[in-house]
């Protein structure tokens, strides 16, 4: 269906116009004006189909058809602007040749009657040549102005090309405007104009054509120091372009509206708006018709919600200010509705190898509610704080093994509006909308406002709405939100798509084309409303110094367990009892390995033996000796055929092993070593203990030949009676053979 926008509307209802009454020349230019005004108010609040407009605009009662009026500022129960009523020319404040003159005036708009007579704002600022556009403090009792850097002189002077505009400021004082200053950037080479401060003081905005720019004038900006005004800073690349943007306003949002013949438009100057997000300026949003359209609009000032405003146009006769109101509450930057997530994936790094043969995986989501496996998935009712656990339990005792994995979970939903209905829709058919969905902590939501992307348009937490043909809309939500702490007022926009059929057939289409059985969930860690706070990962103290140790419950006041806990400890197991220096508690230590697996089967034992207070811990080294008897372990092996070969001497890599020891205990000679040495099921236990042990006092010995004191060294061989996997597997039996260095602490 062919439409027309709301700059094509006013340029046809004008070309009838005009063409009408140049064919009446006795209808005066003031009738015509008027003529025009009333049919752009008529056609632009509706197009020729019925469809409302997003902006309702007038041109304002003191505008005149003769001379120009623009840059409306809000000061007291009125406006200030600029005028060249007492001129026929018009200063392009985009260009550099401006050269007026143009007076600063006031209009009081709360009064109908007065606003037909505005007059000049203060003679103290009034001078013979340009002066205006300003900006006021929030008091209002400071003023910033664009003037002539010379306003008095010889004429040769006054007229010269370096008698530039610049900002200038005064304060209200005694009734009267005194004390007044140019900022001191200010300078003959370029131009300084279209001034705006920010509704909290600290930033200065305006227009100049600096030779270090983008091109033409720029946008520029400079902050208040307490005492001056820093130097100018440009608003960079994004705002700027090789044309011209002047005229800034920012209200009390921190938004920028500014105007510019740079970016892409509808012809002439057009009114953008911007928003910085992470200290960084938004790509420029063009404002909608009837605002902007063919002709120069510029010189925008709104209220906080966009509810109402004046802007400046030369779309008629003359340059005029125009009062718009919005028809739909405006928000320039709408987000695509995000979806909250509260199903996910947990996955098991896998960092830390287990056998599934005797050991589960068990979740814990903090929700009441457990799973197992490496990977799983589960679905939490809604938003809240959640303690997550990932625990390796015995399968066939239940009892808790080793703690891998501790996380704090915080799900929330996106702090966004929120539209709640149907993706899918039919057509004729009734589809149900509403916000309760909507999430914004600290703030109260007044209105909630809804544009279907069809022309339509309601109001209301919940609507319903009917789309009478098929096709993909683009649904909007408007919410209006007051803070609960200041009471401030703001607006937030979100869009989704309603894809709509004409009939079921359609529908199914659509569903057996798209629809698919195996999406699979998103993984915890990657899901966007959801934030995490590890509490303890077993992976990542495994990435560092650390070691597996089988462990008595800690007993806070540091005695032995109970002698009958004592006995069930087979003899081939040495207790120590260490201190932890942070609670000043025990640990009553069986068994300490490298990997987790080699714990299992001491673990196991003192299950079977009834002991239920044992489990596995992964804990970081601190002693440094042991880090780097540790880091040599890991480098050479400890698999008994890495030390004797087959005559049961020793091998090269044996001797290198061994010295690196002895450099180990010379350089903490404190430290004392056991040497145990472990072996398999091929040979008869006796047979293996006594090989065992033949070995372990030939390292001792090797060690003492060194220069290493018998007395600091203890050598064991314990055959397999502490096998740390399954003699059944060959490639497991081979981690039995093996020869552990272990510092030895205090036993009991």
């Amino acid at each position: 269906m062919f439409r027309i926008d709301g700059s094509q509307r006013i340029k046809l209802f004008k070309f009838i116009i005009i063409n009408y009454f140049r064919n009446n020349p006795g209808i005066k230019t003031m009738k015509l004006k008027l003529t025009i005004g009333l049919l752009i108010l008529i056609s632009v609040q509706y197009n020729l189909f019925g469809q409302k407009e997003a902006f309702t605009v007038h041109v304002t009662p003191f505008s005149s058809d003769k001379y120009d009026e623009f840059c409306p500022v809000y000061y007291k129960n009125g406006l200030v602007y600029c005028t060249n009523r007492k001129s026929s020319l018009f200063v392009d404040y985009s260009s550099s040749q401006g050269i007026g003159p143009v007076k600063i005036n006031f209009v009081d708009t709360s009064d109908s009657r007065t606003m037909k007579r505005p007059g000049l704002f203060s003679k103290d600022i009034t001078t013979n040549y340009n002066d205006g556009p300003v900006t006021f403090n929030s008091r209002e009792d400071t003023i910033y102005y664009s003037r002539n850097l010379l306003v008095e002189g010889n004429i040769k002077e006054l007229s010269s090309n370096r008698n530039k505009l610049g900002i200038f400021s005064a304060v209200f004082e005694s009734n009267k405007w005194t004390n007044i200053r140019e900022l001191r950037f200010n300078t003959e080479w370029y131009n300084i104009s279209t001034p705006w401060i920010s509704p909290d003081g600290s930033r200065l905005y305006f227009a100049s054509d600096k030779p270090d720019g983008y091109g033409g004038t720029d946008l520029y900006y400079c902050r208040w120091e307490g005492t001056y005004w820093a130097d100018p800073e440009n608003l960079g690349p994004v705002i700027n372009t090789n044309g011209n943007e002047a005229y800034p306003f920012i209200n009390s949002s921190g938004d920028l509206f500014f105007s510019s013949d740079g970016h892409p438009g509808y012809g002439g100057k057009d009114i953008f708006f911007s928003r910085m997000i992470n200290k960084q300026w938004q790509a420029p949003v063009l404002l909608p018709p009837p605002i902007n359209s063919q002709f120069d609009d510029f010189g925008i000032i709104t209220d906080a919600l966009m509810n109402e405003g004046y802007f400046s146009s030369n779309r008629g006769s003359s340059i005029d200010i125009y009062k718009f109101i919005s028809n739909f509450p405006q928000v320039f930057y709408n987000d695509t509705q995000l979806e909250n997530q509260y199903c996910f994936r947990f996955t098991d790094s896998g960092a830390i190898d287990i056998d599934t043969t005797y050991l589960r995986y068990m979740w814990d989501f903090g929700d009441g509610r457990k799973a197992s496996g490496s990977v799983v998935d589960h679905c939490y009712d809604g938003p809240g704080d959640f303690n997550v656990k990932l625990d390796i339990v015995d399968k066939y005792s239940g009892i808790l093994f080793f703690n891998k994995l501790k996380f704090k979970l915080a799900l929330r939903d996106f702090e966004q509006p929120y539209i709640n209905s149907p993706d899918l829709a039919l057509a004729g058919e009734l589809v149900n909308f509403d916000g309760l969905k909507s999430y914004y902590p600290g703030y109260k939501i007044e209105n909630y406002y809804w544009d279907f992307g069809d022309g339509s348009s309601s109001q209301g937490e919940g609507v319903r709405h009917i789309f009478k043909s098929g096709g993909d809309y683009t649904v909007k939500l408007v919410l209006t939100l007051q803070s609960i702490k200041s009471g401030d007022v703001r607006r937030a926009g979100i869009v989704k798509k309603i894809t709509v059929f004409n009939d079921n057939q359609e529908r199914k289409l659509f569903l057996e084309k798209n629809y698919s059985a195996n999406d699979v969930l998103p993984d915890i860690r990657e899901s966007k409303n959801v934030k995490i706070t590890e509490l303890f990962s077993a992976e990542k103290e495994f990435l560092q110094d650390a070691v597996f140790q089988v462990e008595l419950l800690t007993n806070v006041s540091g005695s032995s367990p109970d002698d009958n806990i004592l006995k069930r400890i087979p003899k081939n197991y040495a207790l120590s009892k260490v201190l932890n220096p942070n609670d000043s508690s025990y640990s009553y230590i069986i068994d300490q390995q490298i990997n987790l697996m080699a714990t299992y089967p001491a673990f196991r034992l003192m299950i079977s033996e009834g002991l239920k207070n044992v489990m596995t811990r992964l804990v970081p080294i601190m002693d440094p000796a042991e880090k780097e008897l540790y880091s040599l372990i890991k480098t050479f092996g400890t698999t008994v055929d890495l030390y004797f070969d087959e005559y049961n001497r020793f091998t090269s890599n044996a001797y290198i092993m061994l010295d690196q020891v002895v450099k180990l205990m010379n350089k903490y000679p404190r430290v004392r070593l056991e040497i145990g040495v472990h072996g398999d099921n091929e040979e008869p236990m006796e047979t293996s203990l006594r090989l065992s042990q033949n070995q372990a006092q030939l390292i001792v010995s090797y060690l003492v030949n060194r220069g290493i004191s018998l007395i600091r060294l203890i050598g064991k061989g314990y055959g397999g009676t502490r096998p740390v996997a399954l003699n059944s597997q060959k490639n497991a039996k081979k981690l039995n053979k093996r020869i552990d260095f272990l510092i030895i602490r205090q036993s009991i």
